[in-house]
Formats: C-alpha cells, sequence, structure tokens
C-alpha cells in the first residue's frame, strides 16, 4: 500500500510540531486522502503485520451496538481496555451511535439499518451517511470518535464509501481502520447485491506520535508486497448475521510487526 508510506512520508517531511491531549507530542499535517479500489485486493498492510482478529471482532462489535468491553475481551481483543471504566463500560461510544441514535422524541435511530434501506432502495440518495460524533454525548463517551462520518455511493453496480477522520493516528490506528472500513464495504455490499467499490479514506489532523516515528521510519524501508484477498462466507445476507468465522484472508504474506506503544 505505497499510498500509507507516502502519507508517513509527508507527515516526516512536512509535519509540524503540535502538543496533544495525551501529553506525547506530534508531528502533524491537515488533510490527506487515500483511495483504495477493493479490486486491487484487501488494503491490509503488508510492510508491517496487523492483528486481523481485533480488526474484525471489533467491527462486530460496532455493528451490535455495544458500548462495553467484555464480548471483546471474551474473544481476546484488549484494544479498548484502557478507556473502559471499572465496569467495562465506555459510554455512548460508536456502537451506541451507529445503531441507537437518540431522537428528539425520546426514541432511538438506527443509522446502519437506515443506510442498509437507502442502498437497497434508493440507490442514488446522497443521504447514506452515518455518523458517530454526536455533540450532546460527545462527552459523556470514554474516547470521543476519531472515525466519526462515513457515505456510501452506489454507481454501475459497485458501492463505494468515503470515511472521514477527525483524528488520525498515523503509525497505529490507521491501518486498522483502513482495514475496518473497507471490511464494513465488503459486508454492505455483499448484503445489498453490489459489489465493493472504492474505499476513500479522508482524514483531518493526521499525525506520527513522537514516539513513533522511529517506528514509521523502519517501514519506509521495506516495500509493499501484493495485497491479500479476505473471502467472506457467501451464504450470509443479513449483516448483523456475520461471525467471525465467516471472514479469511488468504495470501496475506506481511513484513513482522513492528511494536510502538498507544498513546492514552
Amino acid at each position: 500500500m505505497q499510498q500509507y508510506l507516502d502519507l508517513l512520508s509527508r507527515i516526516l517531511n512536512e509535519g509540524v510540531h503540535k502538543g496533544d491531549r495525551t501529553g506525547t507530542g506530534t508531528l502533524s499535517v491537515f488533510g490527506n486522502q487515500m483511495r483504495f479500489d477493493l479490486r486491487d485486493g484487501f488494503p491490509l498492510l503488508t510492510t508491517k503485520k496487523l492483528h486481523l482478529k481485533s480488526i474484525i471482532y471489533e467491527l462486530l462489535w460496532f455493528l451490535r451496538g455495544d458500548t462495553n468491553v467484555h464480548y471483546l475481551q471474551e474473544h481476546g481483543v484488549r484494544i479498548w481496555n484502557e478507556w473502559a471504566d471499572e465496569n467495562g463500560e465506555l459510554g455512548p461510544v460508536y456502537g451506541h451511535q451507529w445503531r441507537s441514535w437518540p431522537d428528539y422524541k425520546g426514541g432511538t435511530i438506527d443509522q446502519i439499518t437506515n443506510v442498509l434501506e437507502q442502498i437497497k432502495h434508493n440507490p442514488n440518495s446522497r443521504r447514506m451517511l452515518v455518523t458517530a460524533w454526536n455533540p450532546a454525548e460527545v462527552d459523556e463517551m470514554a474516547l470521543p470518535p476519531c472515525h466519526c462520518l462515513f457515505q456510501f455511493y452506489v454507481a454501475d453496480g459497485r458501492l463505494s464509501l468515503q470515511l472521514y477522520q477527525r483524528s488520525a493516528d498515523t503509525f497505529l490506528g490507521v491501518p486498522f481502520n483502513i482495514a475496518s472500513y473497507a471490511l464494513l464495504l465488503q459486508m454492505m455490499a455483499q448484503v445489498t447485491g453490489l459489489e465493493a467499490g472504492e474505499f476513500i479514506h479522508t482524514t483531518g489532523d493526521t499525525h506520527l506520535y513522537s514516539n513513533h516515528l522511529e517506528q514509521a521510519k523502519l517501514q519506509l524501508t521495506r516495500t509493499p508486497r501484493p495485497l491479500p484477498k479476505m473471502k467472506i462466507n457467501p451464504d450470509v445476507k443479513d449483516l448483523f448475521a456475520f461471525k467471525y468465522e465467516d471472514f479469511e484472508l488468504v495470501d496475506y504474506n506481511p513484513y513482522p510487526h513492528i511494536s510502538a506503544e498507544v498513546a492514552v
């Protein structure tokens, strides 16, 4: 994925030094876009090994509307542990906003189901959006949403998805985000009878933490390898019925993992 390496290089060469909430410090650029055509393969980084299990279970957790880390922990996924309270709760984070956005009448809005229906029955709609950024509840969240808005687009039998991410931890977070939303796109395409098109990743504050700079430079010494393929169980036609076992990654040949600390 040369697009990703180009982004690392851009931040290292053009980034400005900024302080941040965690106190770690960053090199940052503002505004970036990467495009991935899923016909070219599944966009999972090959220049370092990623933990696909965490990516899949986190996405299934979002789609459940869940906001407690117990489901993740039961499946050996610990990526949200640092932000959870003593009961495992995170507040009204992604899953809550995707599936149970509060409306002004006292009810809730299932944004995922709504957008599925639009893709199926009104594919030319320009309103096929899901947002996780709820100003009324953002202060109640353990971590406000970084990837906060995504939109679907149907043309020529292909379904595409564009994500806007306000804050992009480029070394640790962005590779996960790319794979997660590419997988969501494949799942949505399958259950709506469309071909997966492009995943477009637009980011705002796009940064490398100061303790990730050497790792980024190491990654830039590695030449991208051919992308793997993601096989999805073709029998699943209900978005909310997918299980971990329905996904199979084939021909993934990454370089070794590169360790880096999460800025909390």
